[in-house]
């Protein structure tokens, strides 16, 4: 994990607290959206951690990375679903395998925020 395609580490940790991250990227037409979201796998002890209010962190994590596409008219309310288009998915185990997707799909993780500080409607 060395040079563009490392993590930053408050992004690993949230990865590793599972966080969903998100990142904007080119759309296929004009008047769409489209992010890319990476969503961490729940493992056992995130439930009973969820339980007692606090978060577990683990290193053995799964993610699911989606390439979703939106009318950006809609973006903003309830219905963004609606036209929604789900481009590309793939499904990591670890975080090593992640990189190799993010490698593939030609994204940097550095890219990445929190999908609270994108406009990612997931």
């Amino acid at each position: 994990m060395t040079g563009e395609f490392a993590w930053p580490l408050d992004k690993l940790s949230a990865l590793r607290l599972g966080r969903r991250l998100a990142v904007e990227v080119p759309a296929t037409h004009s008047g769409r959206r489209a992010f890319v979201d990476i969503t961490p796998g729940k493992v056992e002890p995130d439930a009973q951690a969820h339980g007692e209010r606090w978060t577990h962190r683990s290193t053995a994590r799964s993610f699911r990375v989606e390439h979703w596409e939106y009318d950006a008219e809609l973006l903003d309310g309830f219905d963004y679903d609606i036209g929604a288009a789900r481009l590309r998915s793939a499904a990591a185990v670890d975080e090593s395998e992640l990189l190799t997707v993010l490698r593939e799909w030609r994204l940097e993780p550095h890219r990445f925020d929190y999908a609270w500080n994108t406009a990612s409607p997931r």
